[in-house]
């Protein structure tokens, strides 16, 4: 069972980010402010749930949080500061738009960029162990996946609709064979996934 909090003296936010190991699209992230008493049994790491779940849960979340912010990092920014500091980024654009600002982050992973003054804890799995960077974690892959969706109309063949941008067989073989668009990140190598059935 996931924890509501990890204190109990500050007004706490969860934070999390979707998108780090694709190849095209922007990074997400969300922050999210719980109330102490929300709970749900299905609320989870968004990697464990299905889609159906993730936007169900998306809804509740939007509609029970004292407050939640979603924010992106595009690919050309990711290119220029490297995508482990455009992750911190679009956690400090999350929390910058949130109604009410946090007294103490939880912050999914084992590295952050401070944010101004506000103290946090990094926490590895975190979205496995705290309610409010579980929701984060969805907030920030279901809008992913909506942005991903939408763009995906404008280069087909990529099946971004499917991927999400994600280093799939076939998004590799696409970018091998036909290039890279405007939204792919052209710091991230491209392997050819005949060498990796090779090399196994």
């Amino acid at each position: 069972m996931l924890l509501s909090r990890y204190q109990f003296e500050l007004l706490e936010a969860g934070c999390d980010e979707a998108g780090r190991g694709c190849l095209a699209g922007p990074v997400f992230a969300a922050a999210v402010i719980l109330p102490d008493d929300f709970e749900h049994e299905l609320l989870n790491d968004s990697k464990q749930l299905n889609e159906q779940t993730r936007y169900q849960l998306r809804v509740e979340i939007e509609q029970k949080a004292i407050a939640w912010a979603v924010a992106p990092v595009d690919n050309v920014e990711i290119d220029a500061i490297n995508i482990l500091n455009a992750s911190f980024l679009a956690m400090h654009r999350a929390i910058d738009q949130l109604k009410l600002a946090p007294q103490f982050l939880i912050i999914d992973g084992n590295r952050f960029n401070k944010y101004k003054s506000t103290p946090h804890q990094c926490i590895v799995e975190g979205d496995a162990k705290y309610l409010s960077i579980a929701a984060a974690s969805i907030l920030a892959k279901t809008y992913r996946d909506d942005y991903m969706k939408q763009i995906a109309a404008q280069y087909p063949e990529y099946d971004w609709h499917k991927n999400k941008g994600y280093p799939t067989v076939k998004h590799r073989e696409t970018v091998l064979a036909l290039g890279c668009t405007p939204y792919h990140r052209r710091t991230f190598r491209v392997s050819d996934p005949q060498l990796d059935l090779f090399n196994k």
